[in-house]
């Protein structure tokens, strides 16, 4: 495996530092990386749920020596957002903390590229995340596999079934399930 981005590596070692251990994993973060580079000339990019800044900084290392797409990243966790705002982040990501809802009524039809990393946009507003994207904008969302040994909550398996079945099902949606760990779905609003 080669290195990892100098950013990722800064939050992975901030997210050490405030144990939290719920970081972007690599093989999603590659995905990600991957995803971004192919955002539209002067896109826009959003994360909800920054956590100490893994993902964000995987969506900027696919777009780095770009500077043309914004990338929007929130957290409503104060802390976490504070850590992840020490990172040295380039001009183009503009670090939020607060309600991820919120933004995305504000976006509407104009998200290139979405990734749903916590429970608001993805298990509370869907509806908002898949209406934030542009026409040929992509969403994606993880932790949808439960792991072996774990014991996810029967309403968590109910909330994780609705997302699944609300995107694979979406006529106006191209979407695909992905095997990785997390358990990834990519749904790509039709043209």
């Amino acid at each position: 495996m080669t290195a990892l981005p100098g950013l990722v590596r800064a939050a992975l070692a901030a997210a050490d530092a405030a144990a939290f251990p719920h970081s972007c994993d690599p093989g999603t973060g590659r995905l990600l990386a991957t995803l971004a580079a192919g955002v539209r000339a002067g896109g826009r990019v959003i994360e909800i749920g920054t956590g100490t800044g893994a993902g964000a900084a995987w969506l900027v290392s696919g777009l780095l020596p770009r500077t043309d797409v914004t990338v929007t990243t929130i957290e409503n966790d104060p802390e976490r957002a504070a850590a992840a705002a020490r990172l040295p982040w380039p001009d183009f990501v503009d670090l939020q903390q607060g309600d991820a809802l919120e933004l995305l009524q504000a976006v509407r039809g104009r998200c290139d590229l979405l990734f749903a990393d916590a429970a608001a946009g993805k298990q509370h507003g869907l509806d908002l995340s898949v209406a934030a994207l542009a026409p040929g904008g992509t969403l994606i969302v993880d932790d949808m596999t439960e792991y072996p040994g774990s014991t996810w909550p029967e309403d968590f398996r109910a909330r994780q079934r609705a997302v699944r079945e609300r995107l694979l099902g979406d006529p106006g949606l191209v979407a695909a399930e992905l095997p990785h760990a997390p358990g990834l779905i990519l749904a790509t609003r039709r043209r």
